[in-house]
């Protein structure tokens, strides 16, 4: 199996043991009666999708184990044995993504009268021939489909507007709704209110919490809530890679096009400072270049991670930087000081 390294706070005290609440190093993850029968694939990580209350790890096989977090701190443990094609957790919600294309997904948002079980909910799609899924994102409390009519839906919980209309009217859904149409990505994030949606035409929009920018309208923009769909203007030049959203701010990949033999990728936020998980010292409506002189001429952003309120990031010269929240030793650090400024993670060398 290839290795998993885990640090942060600890809600798999069955599976580390003699490990305190908060593991500010990495540490192996061992998973429980692990069969030494099973071939590479089964063995083999192919992404891991976690949240406040639960865990996914998704194997090349297909299948996943899920691990949920309770009181008792003693996770259980559930084999999900479906031909599953991705996995994804929001605060109190998941979702898979089979290889037929349906979408399976759990959270009291989705469906109050049983929140602990998975139903189809790609099958609740009003229009039968729109039901093909592409791809699947959480929010905080909800969920989106790309189908693969390149038609976007959300689905769950619309209090601050994160599924594109009026909460007051439709404050929440347990039925997916038509967000928008040409629609080629989503993005959000797991303890995120907010949500962008990227047209064929690499056009952004976003809606949703916004009460400290962190769907990048510029200043003038007051509103906390966005709850319709709206064209976000001074994007920067290049190719939308990627954009994930923490609770209170947002950090955009671009790749820049006209460098067309070493693409060079930038990274990009807009929100709220406090912790620093955005990489500035402060407030950001727009989306504007994170800088830092950890960051060598010649490196490149290969990935990021956002958390709550924390960020790390890798560099194509096996770097990882981290900045940010840090009360639970998320950012590696040997401690839970939170780190305001940009710093460079050891344990990868």
């Amino acid at each position: 199996m290839n290795d998993c390294l885990f640090f942060g706070s600890n809600q798999f005290p069955k599976l580390i043991k003699n490990e305190p609440n908060e593991i500010t190093k990495p540490i192996q993850f061992k998973f429980e009666n692990e069969n030494e029968n099973e071939n590479e694939n089964e063995k083999q990580i192919k992404q891991i999708s976690s949240g406040y209350y639960s865990t996914i790890f998704l194997f090349k096989n297909g299948k996943a184990i899920e691990y949920l977090f309770n009181s008792k701190q003693n996770p259980e443990k559930i084999q999900i044995e479906e031909n599953i094609q991705k996995v994804t957790v929001g605060y109190d919600n998941e979702a898979i993504l089979t290889i037929e294309r349906n979408v399976f997904a759990k959270g009291y948002y989705v469906n109050s009268k049983n929140p602990n079980k998975f139903i189809n909910i790609s099958s609740l799609i009003e229009d039968k021939n729109d039901r093909i899924i592409q791809d699947v994102v959480s929010g905080y409390d909800s969920i989106y489909l790309l189908t693969s009519n390149q038609n976007a839906y959300g689905i769950g919980y619309n209090f601050d507007g994160q599924l594109g209309f009026d909460s007051k009217t439709l404050p929440k859904t347990e039925k997916p709704i038509l967000m928008m149409k040409n629609v080629s990505k989503i993005f959000s994030g797991n303890t995120s209110y907010s949500v962008f949606l990227l047209n064929s035409n690499q056009e952004l929009f976003g809606c949703g919490w916004n009460n400290y920018g962190q769907v990048g309208l510029g200043e003038s923009i007051k509103e906390k809530k966005i709850q319709k769909l709206t064209k976000i203007q001074n994007i920067p030049k290049g190719k939308i890679i990627d954009i994930q959203c923490g609770y209170d701010y947002s950090i955009m990949l671009i790749e820049n096009e006209n460098e067309n033999e070493n693409p060079k990728r930038k990274l990009y936020s807009c929100g709220y400072w406090q912790y620093n998980g955005l990489g500035k010292n402060e407030d950001t409506y727009e989306f504007t270049e994170i800088k830092s002189s950890l960051f060598e001429n010649d490196d490149n952003i290969l990935d990021f991670s956002v958390g709550n309120v924390h960020t790390l990031i890798l560099t194509s010269n096996s770097k990882l930087i981290g900045f940010g929240h840090n009360f639970s030793g998320q950012l590696a650090t040997g401690d839970t000081n939170d780190q305001k400024f940009q710093f460079k993670l050891n344990f990868l060398n």
